[in-house]
């Protein structure tokens, strides 16, 4: 079979490669959709991110849906023939903190295309992907394979919007509006979230936040000031989730928390300043958010049942053999959202 490899900064090839052996739990795929990340746009233009860089040729790719055409001999909760989302993360089940049902900070974590360890653990952007079955999540007919590719990104928002606390009638900022970010606004909006407002710095990206639900969009370079008129008395929003990475977005949006606030960083940047006496003063609480569990069930339930709207985040879909291109479209925000490969 074919697949997505990169070598180093720049240098993505498509290459043969065996597949793996089926074992008694194990579920062969075949892939038909695959979603470029922010993450994978990181191997693709620095050959990494911060302390994590690739050290041998790696596949990547961890957004997948595809057709299950074999499954080993304990197998039990798929068939073949079914239409499944893949999950990318395999927690260990046996470390403390997966017994204590925290698997998204396993010791012995394998999340597909990952270089954080090496071996490093290849990746998705494959023709043929054997995996455990549990990872395996059955969609619908009713669904694209495409829109079952999302079940990832949005089960790091629906996670995200767990971590927030109850959003049921609260008022939400959201800085960053690419694929989390917009995914963020769905995910809040399912929790019952009364208003959301989201920021960027680009009306293209403001605009498939727009699209699926946002209240208002803020273009903060074109309107500086915007969100000023959310700081008397202390401020306006509940809860907000920080999906751009932006030092500058974070310090604004805590401006414009009201006291007791909950801030979920979801956007990775590097390291922050933050004014710890607003902070302080207005007894914001800053919680981190870190990948995913259970959530992904729900995400591709959600997505099954078409409680939620992805399809409209899908800008473009291409050939996995112009991976390439289609990384370089994916880099651009000015003209794609969720780009896609297909196999």
């Amino acid at each position: 079979m074919r697949a997505v490899v990169a070598h180093a900064a720049r240098d993505i090839r498509i290459e043969e490669m065996d597949e793996e052996a089926l074992g008694d739990r194990d579920v062969r795929v075949r892939i038909a959709f695959g979603g470029i990340c922010g993450s994978d746009l990181h191997y693709f233009n620095h050959g990494g991110f911060g302390q994590v860089r690739l050290r041998e040729p790696m596949v990547l790719g961890h957004e997948i849906a595809g057709v299950v055409e074999g499954v080993g001999r304990l197998v039990e909760r798929v068939a073949i023939g079914a239409r499944v989302a893949v999950s990318p993360s395999r927690p260990c089940n046996h470390c403390r903190y997966c017994l204590e049902g925290r698997q998204n900070q396993c010791l012995d974590m394998r999340f597909y295309g990952s270089a954080m360890r090496f071996p490093h653990v290849q990746g998705a952007f494959r023709e043929v992907l054997v995996c455990h079955e549990e990872q395996a999540h059955v969609v619908g007919d009713n669904v694209s394979l495409g829109e079952a590719a999302m079940a990832e990104p949005l089960a790091v928002c629906l996670h995200a919007a767990r971590r927030a606390g109850p959003l049921l009638g609260k008022r939400v900022l959201v800085t960053g509006a690419g694929p989390i970010g917009s995914l963020a606004v769905i995910a809040a909006r399912r929790a019952g979230a009364a208003e959301i407002v989201v920021t960027d710095i680009a009306d293209g990206a403001l605009g498939f936040a727009r699209k699926v639900g946002a209240d208002r969009v803020v273009n903060t370079a074109s309107e500086p000031d915007a969100l000023s008129a959310y700081a008397p008395d202390k401020g306006y929003f509940d809860a907000l989730f920080e999906a751009s990475g932006a030092a500058a977005a974070l310090r604004g949006a805590i401006e414009v928390m009201r006291p007791g606030g909950v801030l979920v960083q979801l956007g990775l940047g590097g390291e922050m300043a933050l004014p710890m006496n607003v902070v302080v003063a207005k007894e914001l609480e800053i919680r981190g958010t870190f990948r995913f569990h259970e959530e992904f069930a729900m995400a591709a339930a959600l997505i099954s049942k078409q409680l939620v709207d992805v399809k409209s985040l899908i800008s473009a879909t291409l050939p996995f053999t112009r991976a390439s291109e289609a990384f370089e479209l994916a880099g651009d925000r000015s003209r794609s959202m969720k780009v896609q490969l297909a196999f």
